[in-house]
């Protein structure tokens, strides 16, 4: 086993700690009894904003919508993400590299051109801006993450199993069902949180495609940018943590246990 010399371990260190101390510096003024300011130390210790979090109906207005939004998000990203991928998994023909590109250019493109490319096409259409303006604004970056997902591993299952399933008498359905959806199952469900958690504290795209709507991290925008109660805003952004750090460490758990794909290799 060879083992990483002193000055890159240091390195590693250091760019871990510029990503994830900040992090605890939000978690810490969770706790300040004071509102207007960032003070170091804090000058004291409570538990009140967590309570008054709990009763401000505008939080749990923005939280509701955010976790609609990112539900039929990703349930659009599945449907949509698997058939992309199992159209090109496999399949040869002319234009399937350009349309595999078109298919991941959306979370390749900065956030603000996505927004902006979103926001005249919807004043082309003339579709008004609303909750489905916002939820087709997220699908298009999520279906990228279960496509990328679906298809790597739909390339490691054999061809042989589906051959042989069709062979066996089954139908397509039977054939989707019993061979092709076990052996990406995982590949899917990680897909998918990693869609939930983009969505739900997605910013720039949804800036664009909302209109007069909030949710949570638009709330949290306007609250950095009209700061009355400083603390509340950094008890807001733990749950966006928590939120968002679950589904993305069970996407890669369910993501390490790909190799066990029946059929790869061969």
């Amino acid at each position: 086993m060879i083992r990483a010399p002193l000055p890159l371990k240091i390195a590693a260190l250091g760019g871990l700690a510029f990503l994830h101390v900040p992090l605890l510096f939000i978690l810490l003024y969770c706790f300040t009894t004071e509102e207007k300011s960032y003070a170091f130390p804090p000058p004291g210790f409570t538990l009140k904003w967590f309570g008054v979090v709990w009763e401000r109906a505008d939080i749990w207005a923005a939280v509701g919508l955010s976790l609609k939004v990112a539900v039929i998000a990703t349930a659009l990203a599945l449907v949509l993400g698997t058939l992309a991928a199992g159209a090109l998994a496999r399949a040869r023909f002319f234009g399937r590299e350009p349309i595999s590109l078109l298919f991941v250019l959306p979370i390749a493109l900065p956030g603000i051109v996505t927004g902006i490319a979103l926001r005249q096409a919807f004043g082309l259409m003339e579709i008004p801006f609303s909750f489905w303006t916002i939820v087709l604004g997220h699908a298009t970056f999520c279906i990228v993450v279960v496509y990328n997902n679906a298809v790597a591993r739909l390339r490691r299952l054999s061809p042989s199993l589906i051959e042989a399933s069709m062979d066996l008498g089954a139908d397509a359905f039977q054939t989707f069902r019993l061979v092709i959806l076990p052996n990406i199952g995982t590949a899917l469900l990680a897909g998918g949180m990693l869609a939930f958690a983009l969505s739900f504290d997605e910013v720039i795209v949804t800036t664009f495609t909302a209109g007069q709507q909030s949710t949570l991290p638009i709330w949290m925008l306007s609250e950095l940018i009209r700061p009355r109660q400083r603390p509340v805003t950094n008890v807001v952004a733990v749950l966006v943590i928590l939120v968002t750090f679950l589904p993305i460490l069970a996407a890669y758990y369910l993501t390490r246990e790909g190799e066990a794909v029946a059929g790869s290799g061969k």
